[in-house]
C-alpha cells in the first residue's frame, strides 16, 4: 500500500542532505501548484530522481505511480498470489495552519452533514488484464528528446552547471527517464534564434568548401551534447539528424520558406552536405546513428502559406530520385555505410502513399530506407488506419515517432499550460496507440522551452515537458508530460519485446513488455474519473488485484 501526503520540510531537508552527500539516487518531487495543475521544481541543489526499483522474490512486484492529484513516481510493492487487494492511495495536500484556523466549527459541521463528493470518484470500477508473455511482438528501440538551438540557448543561460546537469540527468540518466535516443537539426530549425544552414556562403559552391568545420552554434551544441553523455552516463546514445532546409542558393525560390524545392543541379551537393555533416559530428566526438530524408517535406509544397519557418519542399517522386540516385549511394558507399536512413519525417496522413509513389518512381528506392519516421500532429483527424497501412507496407522497417509536442493547433493554447494533466494524458494515449501498433521508438520535441513556449524565431511556440524559469534562470519545472513519458521509458530498455496484454473492458488502457533480463513491465493507464480495481492475471506469475486512483498511470515490474 502506498500513501503520500506531500513533502514535509523535514523530508525535503533529509533528501537534500542525502543528495549532497551522494548517498542516494532517489529524491522525491518538490511539488508546486501551477495554473493548470502541479509541477516539480528543480534547482541547482535539488531535483527529483528515482533509482530503478528492483524485485528480489519471484512473486514480488514493484509499482511506480503518478496521478493528476499529485503523485509523481511514487513507489510501492506487493506480491502476486496474495488475496488482499493492494490499494494505491492518492496524493493528499496537507491543509495549512492558516486554512485550519479560518475554518469555523459551523463550516466543519456543514461539511460533515453535506459532504461534497464527486459521484464518479465514489465509484470503483473493475477490469481484468490478462498477460500472456508467450505471445510476443516487436522489439523496442528506445525513447528520446530533441536538442534544438532553443534548448542550447536556454542551457547557455543557466549559468550554474549543476542545474544544466540536472536537466541532462533527468532525461538520460538511469535514475531519470532512461532515454537513449536524441534528435537534432542539421543546421537550423524553427526552434532557433534565426534561420541558418551550413555553407550559406560562398553561393553555388558544389564542393561545399566552407563546410570544413562546425558552425559556431554547433560548437556550443556539440559540447553540450557531449556533456549530456558524460553526466548522465547514458550508454550508446543514438543521435538522429534531420535537415529543415538547404542553403537558400540550392533552392528554386532562394528563400528559407515558401514554395521552394531543391534545384536539380544540386541533388548530389545536397547528398554530400549530409555526408559532410555526419563526418563533422564524428570528428568532433559525436557519432551519428541515423539521418532522415528531410524534416516535413510537405511544408515546402502544400503548406507554404501557413508554415513560416525553414523548409525544403519535396514531392515523393522527386525525393525518390534524390534518394535513389544521390543520397543512398553516397551514404552506402562511404565509411558510414551502416548509417540508418529514415524516410518521411512528416505527418501520418502522407504515409504510406508517400512510399508507394517513391517505389513507383524508382522501384528499388525503398531498399535505401531502414525506417519510417512520423510526426504525431493531426493524429486526432487522421486515424490509426494510416499507421496500420504504413506498418503493413513497410513491415520490415523501423517505425518511430520522431517529433511530438502540444500547442501546435489553431484551437490549442500555443504555449505551455503549466501543470496540465490533460496534455499529459494525450501523450499517454498516443504512446499506447503507436506502440500497440508496432512502433519501435519515440522521440519527443524540445527538451526544455521557456515560459512562452520558445525561443522560436517565427513565434511558432508550443508546450514542452520541462519549462525554464527565464526570470531568474535558477530553476526549471517538470510538467506531468515528463512523468507520463517516464512511465513508458524508465523501465523499458532497448531490446525489450512487447507481449500480449488484453484488458476485459475499456476502463483500462495498457501495454506490456518483456525486458532483456526477462522481467515483465506493465504500463497501466486509468484515464477515467473513478478508481479502478485491476485484476492482473499473468499466465506464469499468477494473479493480483491492484486498486488505482482516478486519473492515474502506473508502471509495474515483476519477474
Amino acid at each position: 500500500m502506498c500513501s503520500r501526503r506531500g513533502l514535509t520540510l523535514l523530508g525535503v531537508l533529509l533528501a537534500l542532505i542525502a543528495v549532497i552527500a551522494g548517498q542516494t539516487k532517489t529524491v522525491p518531487c518538490k511539488l508546486k501548484d501551477a495554473k493548470y495543475g502541479k509541477v516539480c521544481v528543480c534547482t541547482a541543489d535539488y531535483c527529483d530522481y528515482l533509482e530503478n526499483p528492483t524485485v528480489s522474490k519471484d512473486n514480488e512486484f514493484a509499482l511506480i505511480s503518478s496521478t493528476k492529484q499529485g503523485l509523481r513516481f511514487a513507489v510501492s510493492s506487493g506480491q502476486f498470489g496474495n488475496k488482499d487487494k493492494y490499494t494505491i492511495k492518492d496524493f493528499e495536500a496537507a491543509a495549512s495552519q492558516t486554512e485550519a484556523a479560518n475554518e469555523t466549527i459551523i463550516e466543519r459541521l456543514l461539511q460533515q452533514a453535506f459532504p461534497q463528493t464527486d459521484k464518479a470518484q465514489s465509484i470503483t470500477r473493475a477490469v481484468t488484464l490478462n498477460v500472456n508473455r508467450s505471445q510476443q511482438f516487436h522489439k523496442i528501440l528506445g525513447f528520446g528528446a530533441s536538442f534544438t538551438g532553443a534548448v542550447s540557448y536556454l542551457l547557455e543561460n543557466y549559468k550554474e552547471q549543476a542545474l544544466q546537469d540536472h536537466l541532462h540527468k533527468s532525461y538520460y540518466a538511469a535514475e531519470g527517464l532512461g532515454f537513449n535516443l536524441l534528435r537534432t537539426s542539421i543546421g537550423g530549425c524553427d526552434f532557433d534564434l534565426s534561420a541558418w544552414a551550413y555553407n550559406e556562403l560562398p553561393e553555388n559552391d558544389t564542393k561545399l568548401t566552407a563546410m570544413d568545420k562546425l558552425d559556431a552554434r554547433d560548437v556550443i551544441r556539440v559540447a553540450q551534447m557531449k556533456h549530456l553523455i558524460e553526466v548522465s552516463g547514458v550508454k550508446q546514445l543514438k543521435i538522429k539528424g534531420a535537415a529543415w532546409s538547404s542553403p537558400k542558393w540550392m533552392k528554386t525560390n532562394n528563400r528559407w520558406t515558401g514554395f521552394g524545392r531543391l534545384k536539380r543541379d544540386y541533388y548530389q551537393t545536397w547528398a554530400d552536405y549530409h555526408l559532410k555533416w555526419v563526418d563533422l559530428m564524428e570528428q568532433n566526438g559525436l557519432p551519428i546513428w541515423a539521418i532522415s530524408t528531410g524534416n516535413e517535406p510537405m511544408n515546402g509544397i502544400l503548406f507554404m502559406f501557413f508554415v513560416r519557418f525553414m523548409s525544403l519542399g519535396w514531392t515523393p517522386w522527386r525525393q525518390a530520385v534524390w534518394l535513389n540516385d544521390n543520397l543512398g549511394p553516397t551514404i552506402r558507399n562511404s565509411k558510414y555505410k551502416d548509417l540508418v536512413i529514415f524516410g518521411n519525417d512528416d505527418q501520418r496522413y502522407t504515409s504510406p502513399y508517400w512510399f508507394k509513389i517513391m517505389k513507383y518512381a524508382r522501384p528499388n528506392v525503398l531498399d535505401y530506407l531502414d525506417g519510417v519516421a512520423l510526426h504525431w500532429y493531426w493524429d486526432e483527424i487522421f486515424g490509426n488506419s494510416f499507421v496500420d497501412k504504413t506498418n503493413d507496407y513497410m513491415a520490415d522497417k523501423l517505425l518511430i515517432i520522431s517529433e511530438s509536442c502540444i500547442g501546435d493547433k489553431p484551437w490549442q493554447q500555443a504555449k505551455p499550460m503549466m501543470g496540465s494533466w490533460e496534455r499529459a494524458e494525450k501523450m499517454a494515449r498516443s504512446f499506447l496507440a503507436h506502440f500497440n501498433r508496432g512502433f519501435h521508438g519515440w522521440i519527443d520535441w524540445n527538451m526544455i522551452l521557456d515560459e512562452l513556449g520558445g525561443p522560436n524565431y517565427v513565434d511558432n511556440t508550443v508546450d514542452a515537458p520541462v519549462i525554464a524559469n527565464t526570470t531568474t534562470y535558477t530553476e526549471f519545472y517538470k510538467q506531468p508530460m515528463f512523468y507520463i513519458m517516464g512511465h513508458f521509458s524508465k523501465l523499458v530498455p532497448e531490446g525489450s519485446v512487447r507481449i500480449e496484454a488484453v484488458a476485459s473492458n475499456i476502463n483500462l488502457d495498457s501495454i506490456a513488455f518483456e525486458r532483456p533480463d526477462k522481467q515483465i513491465v506493465l504500463v497501466l493507464f486509468n484515464s477515467g474519473r473513478a478508481d479502478l480495481d485491476i485484476n492482473i492475471n499473468d499466465t506464469k506469475r499468477g494473479k493480483v488485484t491492484v486498486n488505482v486512483p482516478a486519473k492515474s498511470i502506473h508502471t509495474m515490474l515483476y519477474k
